[in-house]
Order: C-alpha cells, then sequence, then structure tokens
C-alpha cells in the first residue's frame, strides 16, 4: 500500500510495474539486467481518489496520461530495479501531495484607501508630464 497522506492510500493491486534495460554506461551489464521501472497506474478507476482529488488530479496532470488513462513513471536513476521501483512510488506520492488538499478560496477583497490615493497620484504625475510635452498657445 503506498501511503501518500491519511486521505490517499493507494492499493498494491493498482499499481502495475514493468522493468525494462536501463540505459547509460554500464558495460555489458547494462545490456543484461532489467533496472528500469516503470509505473503504470490508472487514476480514473482507483479506488484510492475522492471525485475532489480525482477532478484535481486530472486537471493537474491529465496531459500526463496515455490514451487508455494511465499515468507512467518511470526511474532508471539507480542500478537496481528496487531502489528504481521505490523511486517511481515516491514520484507518484509527490504529484498525488500537490493535489491531496483542495486549494484555498480566494476571498475577493477591495482595495484600500491608499492604493487608491496613490494609483490616483501617479495618474495625476502621468498626465502632468503629458502637459508639459504639449504645444504652447498663446492666445
Amino acid at each position: 500500500m503506498l501511503i501518500v497522506c491519511p486521505e490517499i492510500q493507494i492499493p498494491e493491486e493498482e499499481l502495475e510495474f514493468t522493468y525494462a534495460r536501463s540505459s547509460g554506461p554500464g558495460g555489458q551489464a547494462v545490456n543484461k539486467v532489467n533496472s528500469k521501472a516503470i509505473l503504470r497506474w490508472h487514476p480514473l478507476q482507483s479506488v484510492a481518489l475522492s471525485e475532489g482529488a480525482r477532478a484535481r488530479f486530472l486537471n493537474a496532470f491529465g496531459k500526463r496520461l496515455s490514451k487508455e488513462g494511465a499515468l507512467l513513471i518511470a526511474s532508471d536513476t539507480f542500478r537496481d530495479q528496487r531502489s528504481n521501483q521505490e523511486s517511481c512510488r515516491e514520484k507518484l506520492a509527490e504529484l498525488l501531495l500537490t493535489i491531496a488538499k483542495p486549494p484555498k478560496v480566494r476571498r475577493p477583497t477591495k482595495p484600500t484607501r491608499g492604493s487608491k490615493e496613490r494609483k490616483l497620484d501617479g495618474k495625476k504625475r502621468v498626465g502632468a508630464n503629458k502637459a508639459l510635452r504639449r504645444k504652447v498657445s498663446h492666445d
């Protein structure tokens, strides 16, 4: 079970790992060992996400989903499968932590009196500069 926070706990059955040969240096061993881990998780079918969390996830990371609706996370940082598998789990947990709590609702506020006065003073200053640029008319 991947425990992200008390609200989001993903069962092990939902996490599907596949392994591939990792890239980079390593000599003969790199061609023999499947150390790269690829995590496949289907957020649309997941029982771990509430409807609100699922909507926030799709809004934030919907472009990262495959055509089947799966999120793919790969890791080939380490030289062994277990470490790369843990790295994939950590990456998924980081993504889910960003959407775990709903964003705070913005309370609309009015501009303060001081800010209104500063805005008007600035506008008057700019207007005065423009007035000085005009041609002087001798009536």
